[in-house]
């Protein structure tokens, strides 16, 4: 899908999630990237899906992109990111057996 958001909405979430929410991509990566992804940084976003660039445990591999679909489907509005992405880490922590804290 093209993007529905434009560079400015895009790089605000971005900064808003690498700057503020640095541990919720870590945790997002782990459970939809595996128990071994060490770093993730939320690198782009569209209308189906978000998508961060994952590490591994493994010094000598190259960073991999992981990208999850929004838990609700496609998206066309900027409200609709922080829904998906709440949603999104609400499920990582579930998959993870962590308790998310309080939005």
């Amino acid at each position: 899908m093209s993007t529905p958001f434009s560079p400015e909405v895009i790089a605000a979430v971005l900064h808003h999630m690498n700057d503020d929410h640095r541990d919720d991509n870590l945790l997002i990566g782990r459970a939809f990237g595996g128990s071994d992804v060490t770093a993730a940084t939320m690198v782009t976003f569209d209308g189906d899906a978000g998508v961060w660039e994952i590490r591994r445990a493994d010094a000598d591999a190259a960073p991999e992109e992981l990208r999850v679909p929004w838990p609700g489907g496609a998206i066309t509005e900027r409200p609709e990111v922080r829904r998906e992405i709440v949603a999104l880490y609400d499920a990582a922590c579930a998959v993870l057996g962590i308790t998310p804290r309080p939005h």
